[in-house]
């Protein structure tokens, strides 16, 4: 053999050695980068400015259970960067994803902030971003769930309601069939489904009108209201039934306080306050309304001498249908939708109604609404046109239908 050719297979040979030991060096590199990987507990970039920016609750968990790292929300859950997740129903919703890879979904029912008497109804989801750690994101579904419930009592309290009145006119015309013969019987029968279609006209008035409180949309008709014409207007109402009970009612407090909102909607608050004090009320006993305007804050208070409410009634005595006293109610004709009414009216325009009562002193329900300056006269007056003009125009389309249907 030559000695060109011993060159060239020895340069051979060299080229095969550095190749494999290059091939070699770039395997260890890329086998150490893949340990690295899976050994890694590095949230990766990006990660954290997309956890701050998250309205629910998130983390990023390692294998063993430590958070790595977290959103703002995932505070009130209890869940810390540094600190082990600790509710067992999310770690078992880690180590079932990590098992079996990709994203898992539960609705699980767990504590807030430690705190054992808060449960709070989430959707929990867990997502495996990378070999070691995985992403949940919590989202707090008790307010989803408790307006669910509301909307299924709400149904149910109202067919059941319904169910009274619509009875009763049932079995009074099978009455009045009965006694076709006797005209003394029928005139009985008649006034007493009289009373009762009023009384399931007032039902369904009340609900369509807590139906609307309740609507996503805010007031559609916001004007500057003028609390004395509020309280003029509320008292003005319920007079006939103040005499017809035997009870005095008075008006006292400030003068010229002014607030932003719907009239309408505002009277019918205060006279179903006003309306309350007066069927709890004794006879020869007086109710008043008062109005006090200090700090920006307009306070109308209703008070009563009456029967008061139990400690134990004045947590649900705002609530649908609760009535606190069921006898009396029942027996003077009340749907239990008006202190409703009243709580979300007033939460419609930005304001809180308190109560204070004592048993056997009477009670006292404070309507406190944001207070706003008293508008010009000339643009007063401009209001009340328009207000003038728009029930026109709802009575003229009112008579139209009214012609159609004819």
């Amino acid at each position: 053999m030559t000695l060109p050719q011993i060159a060239l297979i020895a340069l051979a040979i060299g080229v095969l050695i550095g190749v494999g030991l290059s091939l070699l060096i770039v395997w260890a590199y890329r086998a150490r980068a893949k340990v690295e990987l899976e050994t890694s507990t590095i949230v990766p970039d990006g990660m954290t400015d997309v956890l701050d920016s998250m309205d629910d609750a998130a983390c990023v968990v390692d294998s063993s259970g430590l958070v790595l790292a977290g959103s703002h929300a995932a505070t009130r859950f209890g869940i810390e960067v540094g600190a082990t997740l600790e509710n067992p129903e999310l770690r078992q919703l880690v180590r079932s994803v990590r098992a079996v890879g990709g994203t898992k979904t539960e609705t699980l029912r767990i504590t807030r902030g430690g705190l054992s008497l808060d449960p709070r109804l989430v959707s929990a989801r867990a997502s495996v971003i990378g070999a070691r750690m995985a992403l949940v994101i919590i989202r707090d579904i008790t307010e989803q769930e408790r307006l669910d419930q509301m909307r299924r009592d709400f149904v149910a309290n109202t067919s059941h309601e319904l169910k009274t009145p619509v009875g009763a006119v049932s079995l009074l015309a099978e009455a009045i069939e009965s006694a076709a013969d006797d005209p003394a019987q029928v005139r009985i029968f008649a006034a007493r489904i009289s009373a009762e279609a009023g009384r399931l006209g007032q039902l369904t008035g009340r609900i369509m009108s807590l139906s609307r409180l309740q609507a996503d949309d805010g007031l559609t008709d916001v004007d500057p209201v003028s609390i004395d014409e509020v309280i003029a207007a509320s008292i003005e109402a319920h007079v006939v039934q103040a005499d017809s009970a035997g009870v005095d009612l008075t008006r006292g407090g400030d003068r010229g306080a002014w607030v932003r909102g719907d009239a309408q909607i505002l009277i019918e608050a205060i006279g179903n306050l006003v309306a309350n004090a007066i069927v709890y009320s004794p006879r020869g006993s007086r109710v008043g309304v008062g109005v006090k305007a200090d700090g920006g804050v307009v306070e109308i208070a209703v008070s009563d001498q009456g029967i008061g409410i139990s400690e134990s009634d004045r947590e649900r005595i705002f609530e649908r249908f609760y009535r606190a006293d069921e006898a009396r109610s029942r027996r003077t004709g009340g749907t239990g939708l008006g202190l409703s009414i009243v709580k979300h009216a007033t939460q419609r325009h930005g304001g809180e109604v308190r109560l204070w009562s004592r048993p056997g002193r009477g009670s006292t329900f404070t309507v406190r609404l944001p207070q706003i300056d008293a508008p010009p006269i000339e643009d007063t007056g401009k209001k009340r046109k328009k207000k003038r003009a728009r029930k026109a125009e709802k009575s003229a389309g009112a008579r139209v239908r009214k012609g159609e249907k004819a």
